[in-house]
């Protein structure tokens, strides 16, 4: 199993609306792209603001595979929702931390 981990450093601009239908049309992916197995999405609770970098929000999905995350990576309603996530980021591209882990 794959997880795909995302931590987002949002604009200060961004409205709380914006924030919601951003996440809205993330969380929309469990059901649109085939082979999701889990998500799970919020803002960042952590204890340790000293360290979180402006990170406070972040989301998983579970994959069974590689083959299936890679499937997400390249479906068209993920690029859509990855390019507004960019638009949307502190930096666009470097506000946004990605990592997979093998499970």
């Amino acid at each position: 199993m794959i997880r795909h981990i995302v931590a987002v450093r949002l604009r200060k601009d961004v409205t709380p609306e914006r924030k919601r239908a951003l996440f809205a049309e993330i969380e929309a992916l469990k059901t649109s792209v085939p082979n999701v197995l889990d998500y799970h999405g919020g803002p960042n609770v952590s204890v340790e603001p000293h360290v979180m970098h402006g990170f406070d929000d972040g989301f998983w999905f579970d994959f069974p595979d590689e083959a299936a995350r890679d499937a997400y990576l390249a479906h068209p309603t993920h690029q859509a929702a990855g390019a507004a996530l960019v638009e949307a980021a502190e930096g666009g591209i470097d506000g946004i931390v990605v990592m997979d882990f093998k499970l």
